[in-house]
């Protein structure tokens, strides 16, 4: 409903000033001719007559902007709920969907299974198993007199001498295997005091350290920094000869070269 049309439909009275007026001038001719005063009077009356139909005007404007704004929010709520009934059906039409097709593909899978279905095994059948002749065993008397219950001394002897040449046999097959030897392949850094420091000099020192069970390998200089090189060395040590203390003590001895020792790698062979 337009503006125009709620403004019909009210009960107001459009035409009042010009009434107000004619009847100004009625009463001003059948009076006479009027005052200044009475004329201003009467002007005074018609500006209050407008001021008054025009916050009737006003009025009947603002209810209607409210009631225009009303309408219009009605009829967006009803748009949001009319969209939102319209996503529920959709769903509710996409989940029967999906339950049909459920139905239908639980149906398939219980056909096949009843189609796949095994046959039951045949029936083992039961054979009698027969017993094994039991075979008759004779008692004689002669045999019973033969049987020595107590043994003899020589008897003793001879065991016991079988027994000790069994343990020489087993303890010199023994002697004879080989015996693993454990050994180990480490890896040492070992760091001088300085750039100055001789490096040929410090890996002849690493190498004078002999001990029984110790092989010295490969060795190269590795750059630390600021001029100074490590020097790398390998070797292979007897676990049960030689360990990691020892050759850190016994390299650490010559100060004048070596400053500290470091296990870099440490692999079993």
């Amino acid at each position: 409903m337009s503006g125009l049309q709620c403004l019909a439909s009210e009960k107001i009275w459009f035409d009042k000033h010009r009434y107000d007026e004619a009847e100004m001038h009625f009463y001003a001719g059948t009076n006479g001719p009027t005052t200044k005063e009475q004329q201003q009077q009467v002007k005074k009356n018609l500006q209050q007559a407008k001021g008054r139909q025009q916050k009737r005007q006003h009025r009947n404007s603002s209810s209607h902007a409210r009631g225009e704004q009303e309408m219009t929010s009605r009829m967006k709520n009803m748009e949001l709920e009319n969209q939102t009934l319209q996503t529920l059906h959709k769903v509710e039409t996409v989940m029967e969907d999906m339950r049909a097709a459920l139905q239908m593909l639980a149906s398939r899978v219980a056909v096949l299974e009843k189609s796949t279905a095994p046959a039951a095994a045949p029936r083992a059948e039961i054979v009698p198993v027969q017993a094994a002749p039991v075979k008759k065993v004779e008692n004689d008397d002669d045999d019973d007199d033969d049987i020595d219950l107590f043994g003899s001394e020589e008897d003793d002897e001879e065991a016991s001498r079988l027994k000790q040449e069994r343990l020489d046999a087993y303890a010199a097959k023994k002697a004879k295997k080989p015996t693993i030897i454990a050994k180990s392949s480490i890896l040492l850094d070992v760091k001088p005091w300085d750039d100055e420091t001789d490096m040929v000099k410090l890996e002849e020192c690493v190498r004078s350290v002999q001990v029984d069970g110790l092989l010295w390998g490969a060795a190269k200089l590795v750059p630390v920094g600021y001029g100074i090189k490590k020097l790398q060395i390998s070797c292979v040590v007897e676990d049960d000869k030689v360990g990691t203390d020892i050759l850190e003590e016994e390299i650490t001895k010559f100060e004048d070269y070596i400053q500290s020792v470091d296990v870099a790698a440490f692999n079993k062979i």
